[in-house]
C-alpha cells in the first residue's frame, strides 16, 4: 500500500479535519473581528471631540485641560475664600422688635433694631414714640456689646440679630417689660 493509496483510503478523515479547522480558524476570525470593532469604538469614543492623532496626544491634551482645569478650581477656591473673609465685615445680620414703651399710648409704633455683621459689629437703633414725642437712639456695637447702657428692647434686637443670622425673620411685639408677642 503507498502513500497515494493511503491517501485516497484516508481523504475523507482528512477533508473532515480540514473542515473542522477552516470552521474553527473562521469563528476565531469572526471573534477577532468583533473585538477590533469593540476596540475601534472604544477608541472613536476616547478620540472623539480631539483633533485625531495617536493615542498618546489625545492623552496629552486630556492631560493638559485636566491640569487647566484644576488649576482653574484652585483660583476658584482661593476667590471663595477671599470673599468668605470678606462678607465676615459685611452687615448681614438684623434683629427687629416693636413695641409699645408705654402703656397708656396705643399700639407699637416704636422699634429697635440692631444690624451687624458676623461677629457682631454695626449699630443698634431705637425709636420710642409718644403722643408728643418720637425719640431715635442710635449706639454702635462691638462684639454683641455696646459701651452705652442698652433697654431691655435693643437688648433683644441685638439677641435676635446674633441668633436668627443674616435677614429680617420675625416682628416680635410687646411692652415695656413684657416677652415680645403678649399686647396689653
Amino acid at each position: 500500500m503507498g502513500f497515494f493509496n493511503w491517501l485516497t483510503f484516508n481523504a475523507g478523515f482528512f477533508i473532515l479535519a480540514l473542515t473542522v479547522t477552516v470552521l474553527v480558524l473562521t469563528g476565531v476570525v469572526i471573534w477577532l473581528a468583533l473585538r477590533l470593532r469593540k476596540a475601534e469604538r472604544w477608541y472613536r469614543a476616547l478620540a472623539e471631540g480631539t483633533s485625531g492623532g495617536n493615542l498618546e496626544s489625545i492623552l496629552t491634551d486630556h492631560m493638559a485641560q485636566v491640569r487647566s482645569a484644576t488649576d482653574h478650581v484652585a483660583e476658584l477656591d482661593a476667590l471663595a475664600r477671599r470673599l468668605e473673609r470678606a462678607s465676615r465685615g459685611h452687615l448681614q445680620r438684623v434683629g427687629f422688635l416693636r413695641f409699645n414703651p408705654f402703656r397708656d399710648a396705643g399700639g407699637d409704633q416704636s422699634f429697635a433694631v440692631a444690624v451687624t455683621d458676623q461677629e457682631g459689629n454695626g449699630v443698634v437703633i431705637s425709636s420710642l414714640h409718644s403722643r408728643d414725642v418720637t425719640r431715635v437712639y442710635g449706639k454702635p456695637l462691638a462684639g454683641w456689646a455696646s459701651p452705652y447702657p442698652l433697654t431691655e428692647e435693643e437688648g433683644e434686637a441685638i439677641k435676635k440679630a446674633r441668633d436668627e443670622g443674616p435677614g429680617i425673620r420675625d416682628q416680635g411685639s410687646g411692652a415695656r417689660g413684657q416677652e415680645p408677642g403678649i399686647r396689653n
